[in-house]
């Protein structure tokens, strides 16, 4: 009967989000584990089939890190971003649009939902130019330094044009986060910032991160103060005040851009608990955070739901 209690629960949200675009970023640290993997694969082909447009974005730093060292290389991170050399782009385009991809793409499948591989070089979705050298400070010594992240690139144009057809015939798009400059050269984006760029340029309902921390935390030493929900504003403020560090800065970051963007329901959880992406969009409670507009976060808060 507990399970019929739940069903019923989710009856007036598969209604709700039947024909609505959601766009979920998977981590790399995610993607090292099958059990979890395919567990997220089996909720993704779930939620494709009760009609939601799914857009899967994935990263892939732990396994670019595991194969660089296997090969001698020093993986070598700054400010929660990779820095990408030649060796290091070799290593990226092995391990995100082959490897990762292709796994990610046979569990979809196996649980029932048509999956395509793509990376964002493919119709140009993505397209990019290289990042100019740039000053990073260490918010914990305070240090400045100028850094080459080499051939790591910043969006400058999304074109979806090729998601929507694909949307439109019932494929679940699975991206990896690579992307060209129109002048025949491959660059490593932050999967983060190009999933949260494809929510935005799809008019996506939501944008769901799932990485291996249960959501916003008071307290980042502390995995039981995770927040619930939260205002752009106060999110803002938990990055200035340092309370977030490392690489949740830059990880809630893009989730204000798909905000300010027009995304209406951006969550960070944790893909490590069993069934978190059923139970963030089909429940009331959900289990991770959920950050809104200040506007939607007051009604929310006076609404609860």
């Amino acid at each position: 009967m507990e399970d019929i209690g739940i069903l019923k629960q989710a009856l007036p949200y598969f209604k709700e989000y039947k024909g609505k675009t959601f766009v979920i970023k998977v981590g790399g640290e995610l993607v090292q584990e099958y059990r979890v993997i395919d567990g997220i694969a089996q909720d993704v082909s779930l939620m494709h089939q009760t009609g939601i447009r799914t857009v899967l974005v994935h990263g892939g730093g732990p396994q670019a890190n595991e194969l660089s060292q296997r090969l001698g290389i020093t993986p070598k991170i700054v400010g929660g971003r990779r820095v990408t050399d030649e060796e290091a782009l070799e290593v990226t385009k092995m391990v995100f649009a082959g490897k990762i991809n292709h796994e990610i793409l046979t569990l979809i499948q196996k649980h029932g939902s048509s999956a395509v591989g793509l990376s964002g070089i493919d119709g140009s979705m993505i397209v990019a130019r290289r990042r100019a050298p740039m000053e990073i400070t260490d918010r914990a010594t305070g240090e400045t330094n100028n850094v080459d992240y080499g051939h790591v690139g910043d969006i400058r144009e999304v074109n979806v044009g090729l998601l929507e057809t694909l949307l439109s015939e019932g494929y679940v798009p699975v991206i990896s986060s690579l992307a060209d400059d129109g002048e025949g050269n491959i660059l490593n984006i932050n999967a983060d910032t190009v999933a949260s760029r494809l929510a935005v340029a799809l008019g996506a309902y939501k944008f769901i991160t799932m990485t291996n921390v249960n959501g916003v935390l008071k307290n980042r030493d502390d995995p039981e103060s995770k927040i619930s929900y939260i205002s752009k504003k106060q999110a803002e403020r938990l990055i200035e005040e340092g309370t977030l560090a490392g690489g949740m800065v830059p990880k809630v970051q893009t989730c204000l851009d798909a905000v300010k963007g027009g995304v209406k329901r951006v969550h960070i959880l944790n893909g490590f608990e069993k069934d978190s992406l059923l139970k963030e969009v089909f429940t009331k409670k959900g289990v991770g955070t959920m950050i809104l507009t200040d506007e939607d976060a007051e009604e929310y808060g006076a609404r609860g739901y």
